[in-house]
């Protein structure tokens, strides 16, 4: 799935795209979502088990994006996460309500390229620091 300043598109073998004038909702379910312990305990298993040369990296979690139009229709869409072990609950929450005022009009995706060319990041961003850079997205409305 991608999200652009025009609207919401799906990728893969039964591709479709919105302008977002012609979403009434976007919501993302089953995103993986785990208490920091267990995510630091996962992580430490795969760094065990690579160091072990037993870790064999697996396929990112898969959650369902559904959109519903203007017009009534639900589509529904798998989409890989993009967290490596899973997100927190805060951040699902932020994304959620970031999604709903994209939906509404009320903020733009162009906030999230803006972001990214201004602060190139080198690294991938910790959950705390992803929850942070949301809510700031969040409070630019």
């Amino acid at each position: 799935m991608l999200l652009s300043p025009v609207g919401v598109r799906i990728t893969g073998p039964a591709p479709q795209a919105w302008r977002w004038s012609a979403v009434m909702d976007l919501q993302v379910t089953d995103a993986p979502v785990r208490s920091t312990l267990v995510r630091w305990a996962a992580r430490g298993l795969s760094v065990a088990a690579a160091a072990l040369d037993a870790w064999v990296p697996g396929s990112p979690a898969e959650m369902t994006v559904a959109i519903t139009t203007m017009q009534g229709e639900r589509i529904e869409s798998p989409v890989f996460s993009g967290a490596a072990t899973a997100y927190t609950q805060r951040e699902v929450d932020l994304s959620l309500g970031l999604l709903a005022r994209f939906t509404r009009g009320e903020s733009s995706p162009a906030a999230l390229t803006t972001w990214w060319d201004d602060v190139q990041p080198g690294e991938v961003l910790r959950s705390r620091e992803r929850e942070a850079v949301l809510e700031g997205w969040l409070g630019m409305a």
